[in-house]
């Protein structure tokens, strides 16, 4: 059986320090706190201890004079024997080998918390790499720094320059990484569609366990998929995949969420989506921003998914399919209907929600010809302008 590469200690850590940082039910801070330490001792992280730990997290990390110094002669003792290295290389030995050096010195400072340190030594080492699959790997790396310190800068430039080199040859492992690693970007920044259509590419073929394990990864592939899919999508891309299949079991509360979405069990669809957000979503560093956000557009697709079957519906039928009281339930719908985001309007006097489906040909059609009007008015200025 093939080996599996574990999540980077820097990634761990993120996610442990997001819990410690935030006050959530049901969690050992103390215990966390300590966890953190063990893996920051055993890692010999001198600068996420001192940069990192002791100023955002001051409370349960107080600065150990004594630890810091051991920390600090292990990280200049390493660093020195990898100085000697390049230095060697550079005087006695060819190209490649002192890239491998300047690579192993930008590794060190990667695995002992060192962002500014790290990002200054594997761009030195791009400077010395010529192989495009070598490059990409420098590039991956510099993305894991910048998820692992929340600089959505750094995500967004390396990505960019990833997909550059992608399209210039990359092999078929790095191209199904890359999707993985855009695709948690896209997660992070609420653009789930494009997010799932990526992780859905990647299902069969994932090979990102330095970035998160498969069951991780598999849970991301569901919040997102349940979030842009239709029905027909889910049943085949989700209910039925065999790699989903594998380890949904696994995960709490994920399994009853989509598969009561797509079986229109409302009821119970409310009822995992609370569970979903209270004990997942708000806990993920990646996705805890958008919960509100995730929550109120879940229940706007269960809405219309529900009314889509009628042209007109009580009220009363319609709470009681959802688990809720008609008073909420016809608060609920107002608001989204006044927002646009519900096509139905509610007969306060009678009770009955009316449904107006939505003609997607004359949609399609009314979005052309204004798509014409505005392109024939960009000809004419531009034809004035030529005249001239």
């Amino acid at each position: 059986m093939e080996e599996v590469e574990p999540v980077c200690h820097l990634l761990v850590l993120a996610e442990k320090k997001f819990l410690v940082s935030n006050d959530f039910p049901k969690t050992n801070k103390t215990a966390l706190a300590q966890e953190i330490l063990d893996l920051v001792k055993q890692k010999e992280m001198g600068p996420y201890y001192e940069n990192v730990l002791t100023q955002q997290l001051p409370t349960y990390f107080k600065l150990d004079q004594t630890l810091l110094q051991s920390l600090k002669e292990a990280n200049q003792n390493k660093l020195k024997e990898l100085e000697d290295k390049i230095s060697d290389a550079n005087q006695n030995l060819g190209e490649n080998e002192v890239r491998e050096a300047l690579l192993a010195k930008a590794q060190y400072y990667y695995s002992i918390g060192d962002k500014e340190n790290a990002l200054s030594a594997f761009r030195e080492t791009e400077t010395k790499t010529v192989a495009l699959g070598q490059k990409l790997d420098i590039l991956f790396a510099l993305l894991r720094i910048g998820f692992a310190f929340d600089d959505k800068d750094i995500v967004k430039r390396n990505l960019e320059r990833a997909n550059s080199l992608i399209v210039e040859g990359g092999d078929w492992e790095r191209r199904n990484r890359l999707k993985v690693y855009e695709g948690i970007h896209l997660m992070t920044i609420r653009n789930f569609s494009k997010a799932a259509k990526l992780f859905l590419d990647s299902i069969s073929t994932f090979s990102s366990s330095e970035i998160m394990t498969f069951e991780q990864f598999i849970f991301y592939t569901i919040v997102v998929t349940t979030f842009s899919l239709g029905r027909p999508e889910m049943k085949k891309n989700i209910l039925e995949s065999s790699d989903v299949l594998s380890v949904i079991h696994k995960l709490p509360n994920a399994e009853q969420f989509v598969r009561s979405f797509y079986n229109c069990q409302y009821n119970l669809f409310l009822v995992s989506l609370v569970e979903l957000m209270d004990n997942q979503l708000i806990k993920d560093r990646y996705l805890s921003k958008h919960v509100r956000f995730y929550s109120r557009e879940m229940r706007v697709r269960a809405y219309s998914q529900f009314l889509q079957a009628y042209k007109s519906v009580t009220l009363d039928a319609m709470a009681e399919q959802f688990g809720l009281s008609p008073d909420f339930l016809d608060m609920e719908l107002s608001r989204f209907i006044s927002a646009d985001k519900l096509n139905a309007k509610i007969d306060k006097v009678s009770g009955v929600i009316e449904s107006s489906r939505t003609d997607e040909k004359n949609t399609l059609y009314n979005h052309t010809l204004k798509q014409g009007d505005h392109l024939l008015n960009r000809i004419q200025k531009l034809s004035k302008v030529i005249d001239l």
